[in-house]
């Protein structure tokens, strides 16, 4: 079993089971309404005193694992952290937490993991933390990689909530791994005069089927040929699945003056030592020669210069295919040459953009 006083202090945060002297804390949380104390909380006043003289460690008594108040430098409770699904035999636990709503975005859930991972690779024979989030969650997806967890897969339609299933992420911490989080782009929202990049969704499902089965798309790039949507769904997990592993990011890039869908950008084979990446596009068929693509090109690279150190992105267009050269000219990008035979058996025009091509007064400008 776990310790049942068990304690663990971090740099702002103090780890431990609730007790009697929680109850007034407590009782504001759950008038309040806000959502994050573990499982089997109380959701009236009546039910605070039993929950923490018994309902909250009845986890620890089953010796399958704990919860924990997650209070700060003051004694204020501002979360909770939990282990459970504990099987000391197989030597696995799984973490999961919540963060009071008036405390998100400081970095305390990443603070705690790291805390509480540190303390049971220190103190038990455990040999694997397991996490999981779902796939939609940016928040929590960001605390398992920050606090070092590997992302090992997504179970598709894990989850059943109000507004209908969720894939779920899955992470894993090993006793021997050495806990440095991995370098990632993080999803964040960029715009510019006409337009707003922002993370790939759910409802982008009937326009990127429409703009990959597109006869020039399929002419110029490699989408799979007969694309439908089902090819739609695999591209949302497929660029959140290299995301996780570092490789880049995408963006659905829409209107800012009524959210209409003008294509997609993303980042691949992403090198973090050297600070290289290259940037792929497809434009729907109905925003062609306006000069979006090119507009949100600029805005990723403007924001990878400035905000990440990135030192050269590279744009690789079909020989044929004029209009996506345009794009890159258009953009700044500067003609390196021609990779022979660089794509299914095409010749392409490789281009590269580098921090010094933007001018200075126009580098940080990485949203409007």
């Amino acid at each position: 079993m776990f310790d049942a006083h068990l304690t663990v202090r971090t740099e702002r945060l103090v780890l431990r089971p609730f007790g009697p002297e929680d109850a007034g804390r407590v009782r504001v949380i759950v008038e309040s309404g806000s959502i994050f104390l573990p499982p089997g909380a109380p959701t009236h006043v009546a039910g605070i005193a039993p929950w923490l003289t018994t309902g909250v460690h009845e986890l620890w008594r089953s010796g399958t694992g704990l919860h924990l108040a997650m209070t700060d430098s003051a004694g204020l409770v501002v979360g909770a952290i939990s282990l459970f699904k504990t099987s000391w035999s197989a030597g696995t636990t799984e973490v999961g937490y919540g963060v009071h709503p008036l405390y998100r975005g400081r970095g305390l859930a990443t603070e705690a993991v790291t805390g509480l991972a540190g303390h049971v690779f220190a103190h038990t024979d455990l040999r694997r933390i397991d996490l999981t989030a779902n796939l939609d969650n940016t928040a929590s997806l960001r605390v398992a990689e920050k606090a070092g967890f590997t992302r090992e897969g997504v179970l598709r339609a894990a989850v059943l909530e109000d507004d209908g299933p969720h894939d779920l992420a899955v992470f894993g911490l090993l006793r021997g791994d050495s806990r440095t989080p991995k370098e990632v782009f993080p999803h964040r929202e960029l715009l510019t005069e006409r337009l707003r990049l922002r993370r790939p969704a759910e409802w982008d499902l009937p326009d990127l089927t429409a703009t990959g089965a597109d006869e020039r798309t399929q002419e110029f790039t490699t989408v799979p040929r007969g694309y439908t949507e089902a090819h739609a769904r695999g591209f949302l997990r497929h660029v959140e699945q290299a995301r996780a592993d570092g490789d880049g990011v995408a963006w659905t890039v829409e209107e800012r003056d009524g959210g209409r869908y003008v294509g997609s950008v993303d980042l691949k084979g992403t090198d973090w030592r050297m600070r290289t990446t290259e940037v792929g596009y497809m434009t729907a068929p109905w925003a062609r020669g306006q000069g979006y693509i090119g507009e949100a090109v600029l805005a990723v690279a403007r924001w990878i210069f400035a905000e990440h150190g990135f030192q050269r992105l590279q744009l690789r267009a079909a020989r044929s295919n004029t209009s996506s050269q345009r794009v890159a000219e258009k953009a700044g990008f500067v003609r390196e040459g021609v990779a022979r035979n660089g794509g299914h058996g095409e010749d392409l025009v490789v281009y590269s953009l580098i921090p010094s091509d933007i001018p200075s007064e126009h580098m940080g400008k990485t949203s409007l």
